[in-house]
């Protein structure tokens, strides 16, 4: 179901569409911490009418992922001082909607805040989560002296057996889950049975937040959920002598995220497709490469079109609109990157011992592979403000009026 302040704005939207969309991420973009960046609230005000009403689509792309859309919408909304509808917020596992496939398996999830509500919410029926798992087998939590039951635990309805994991975002018991969720894939979802190093097949891990780091209120960056993927990814090589292997990387930069992203950019515009994506981020890393790996799809799809199809789209009335719906997709994506959060223009990037750069620089998930041409932004700028002048530059962006 829509919200009501989306329904409204799509009506006063009714009387015309547009050919850009933007994306904008929050950390180290609008927000640090709980601070709003100065410049973002002269963006924002740049980005809508006398009415507060949003001149083009726009839809807020983080990789958080311990809340539920509608929460972070009103937060945005309380600072931003502006009406965010949670259909123009894409949280990191926002796409897990998309896999249905799982959503009838039981599944363990680690992370923070409601992640039971959350994963409820996304279609999940069976879950069951660390701490669940951690009263059931009371023996498996060992690391802090203090937790240890005292005597022998008493038998507790049992669960049932866990058929895939799903991590949200860093937990706050890095040890315990760490802990469990080795002795859950070392079982094959029994962890009261012996390991068995040698499973055949790898339960299914879907994985949301890939950010090694990101930009809070300290005057580095912190670690981020992929910092605790490292950490898994390590211990089960060393216990196996094997890759973790994903079934799904979700939030940015995965494809998915930002096709999922596009969906709601549609929407927002009649669901007529878009000619510009513009995405604005200060992770070359996550927004960057997301978005220009987003822009070589589109450019591969449109490359894609059979001879036909393009002899279709150069006709005219029904079939014109049918091509191009088959299409669907926008035109291009336009990275833009702002040196408000974690990118530094100044700072000395680091070499390897022959003059390359260090893949440190590339602070990347283990199974992004390292492309140059992925992390050169379109467009380098000081602040989110000045991206917004830039994009409102481009003759994409005016405003159409239907004839």
């Amino acid at each position: 179901m829509w919200s009501r302040g989306f329904l409204q704005q799509a009506v006063r939207r009714a009387s015309r569409t547009t050919q850009a969309g933007v994306l904008l991420d929050v950390d180290g973009v609008l927000l640090r911490g709980g601070s709003v960046i100065p410049a973002a609230r002269r963006a924002i005000r740049k980005l809508v009418d006398q009415n507060n009403n949003f001149l083009f689509p726009v839809v807020f792309v983080t990789n958080a992922g311990s809340c539920q859309r509608h929460q972070k919408a009103r937060q945005l909304s309380h600072l931003l001082d502006v009406q965010i509808s949670p259909e123009q917020v894409v949280l990191s596992h926002s796409p897990l909607r998309m896999l249905t496939s799982f959503h009838d398996k039981c599944v363990l999830v680690s992370g923070q805040g409601p992640v039971t509500h959350i994963a409820h919410t996304l279609g999940f029926q069976t879950v069951v989560t660390i701490e669940q798992l951690s009263e059931q087998f009371p023996l498996l939590d060992m690391v802090e002296h203090n937790r240890r039951p005292p005597t022998p635990p008493s038998l507790l309805q049992s669960l049932p057996q866990i058929q895939a994991i799903i991590l949200f975002g860093e937990p706050i018991r890095w040890e315990t889950n760490l802990q469990l969720l080795i002795d859950v894939l070392l079982t094959n979802g029994k962890p009261d049975c012996v390991y068995d190093t040698w499973l055949p097949n790898q339960l299914p891990v879907l994985a949301c937040n890939m950010d090694l780091l990101w930009m809070a209120d300290a005057p580095s960056p912190r670690f981020g959920h992929g910092m605790f993927l490292l950490c898994l990814e390590s211990v089960y090589k060393k216990l196996t002598g094997r890759e973790l292997q994903y079934e799904a990387l979700l939030g940015k930069p995965s494809l998915q995220t930002y096709q999922y992203a596009e969906q709601l950019l549609r929407q927002q515009n009649h669901n007529r497709k878009l000619s510009t994506i513009y995405a604005v981020g200060d992770n070359l890393m996550t927004d960057i490469y997301g978005a220009n790996l987003y822009k070589r799809y589109l450019a591969q799809q449109h490359a894609a079109m059979t001879p036909s199809a393009k002899l279709v789209a150069q006709g005219t009335g029904s079939q014109v609109a049918m091509a191009e719906e088959e299409l669907g997709s926008a035109v291009r994506c336009c990275s833009i990157l702002v040196c408000t959060g974690v990118y530094k223009p100044h700072s000395p990037m680091p070499r390897d011992q022959k003059g390359a750069f260090s893949e440190m620089v590339f602070s990347s998930h283990r199974d992004l592979k390292l492309e140059l041409d992925l992390v050169e932004p379109d467009h380098v700028v000081e602040d989110v403000e000045a991206a917004i002048d830039l994009l409102q530059q481009e003759s994409s962006v005016t405003l159409l009026t239907p004839d």
